[in-house]
């Protein structure tokens, strides 16, 4: 089986995991704040604060904005469960606007059409490792009065306009064991506001600023110095590990591009996609539904995803809550019925990749 996804940790995150385990210091510690100086030098801000996963980093995120019952976040409507969940934990109604095909992004003019009186924060998605329009989206966000999280979970080192994905508001990132850069669980908050950087800090340590000095009701948001350790050495060699990335998604393409029924994905003017997913659209052309193709190839031995197969607030677990309102997503729903991810990722072989590709012709063509 060729898989989507596929984690190797090198030996300097080996090294550095045992001087952790070694020197007794397995929570919050050096290691984290080492990298949390990498992480915001590697985005390009002031500040980058360390929790526990990439939910946990959305949650934070919206709770540092002290947003009051019925203040609306305004998100994409075609991602992973977590954007949704992480609205709602920090008490927040959610609404959607739809996305473009282009991208797979929140599409900038629908964002602004959803901005109503009670909008208090926009939140696109970076998705599959390429950024929303944040050229258009932060002006917007700036011209209402309203804040900006960057949903940056899977777009690590992606940038649009030479800024990087976590640098136009609070940048939100997830180190989770599938992501390009992984401490198995974690996640990273970005920001150039001094003032929403202390309150995050205060907030992930339990309301704390010193030890038993109590500023806030707060949570244990805390990253483990093991994990970070496993994060630094991956920062060091992340340009090596996009590039291989680059040239797998280039090979895919030419090797896909102008077979009826698939349209391939595309890194758009100005922006730098660090392919962390490579994702198709299955078009009426193809002679077989999307879901017959998913199973053919993993009879051939190709993993693959749909990422994601509903758009998130079609559930029935959502369908009373009064803090989801479901806008109406026709493009989000289109996609969702046809996206397919193949693997990408670093450790194909270029036969790995090959082969790939002469699965998906065969299966789509017979």
């Amino acid at each position: 089986m060729i898989p989507i996804s596929s984690v190797r940790i090198s030996e300097e995150a080996e090294r550095l995991a045992i001087e952790v385990i070694r020197s007794g210091m397995l929570a919050q510690g050096p290691m984290v704040a080492r990298l949390e100086r990498e992480f915001a030098e590697f985005v390009g801000v002031k500040h980058a604060i360390a929790v526990n996963n990439g939910t946990t980093a959305l949650v934070a995120a919206v709770q540092a904005l002290d947003l009051r019952p019925g203040d609306e976040v305004i998100t994409s409507p075609f991602t992973f469960v977590a954007t949704l969940n992480a609205i709602l934990e920090a008490g927040a109604v959610a609404r959607f606007a739809d996305i473009r095909e282009d991208d797979f992004c929140i599409d900038p003019e629908a964002l602004e059409a959803a901005i109503g009186p009670r909008t208090k924060v926009l939140m696109p998605v970076h998705l599959y490792g390429q950024t929303a329009d944040m050229e258009r989206i932060a002006p917007t966000a700036q011209r209402h009065g309203l804040a900006l999280i960057e949903d940056s979970a899977q777009a690590h080192g992606a940038t649009i306009g030479g800024r990087g994905a976590g640098s136009f508001g609070i940048g939100t990132f997830s180190l989770y064991g599938t992501k390009n850069i992984t401490t198995g669980e974690g996640g990273l908050i970005t920001t150039n506001d001094d003032q929403i950087a202390d309150r995050l800090r205060v907030l992930r340590n339990q309301g704390m600023r010193q030890r038993y000095q109590y500023e806030m009701a707060g949570h244990n948001y805390r990253l483990t110095d093991l994990q970070a350790a496993l994060a630094i050495p991956q920062l060091a060699s992340y340009d090596e590990l996009v590039k291989r990335r680059k040239e797998n998604a280039a090979r895919l393409s030419a090797g896909l591009q102008g077979l009826p029924g698939v349209r391939v994905p595309t890194e758009l003017l100005g922006r730098s996609h660090v392919w962390h997913q490579y994702t198709v659209l299955i078009t009426d052309e193809s002679p077989r539904a999307r879901d017959e193709i998913v199973r053919l190839l993993n009879e051939r031995g190709i993993g693959c995803g749909i990422y994601y197969p509903k758009v998130v607030y079609d559930y029935e677990c959502y369908a009373a809550n009064a803090n989801v309102i479901p806008d109406p997503a026709p493009v989000a729903e289109r996609v969702a019925a046809r996206c397919l991810s193949l693997p990408v990722h670093q450790h194909l072989t270029d036969d790995d990749v090959d082969q790939v590709i002469e699965s998906v012709r065969a299966v789509v063509t017979a």
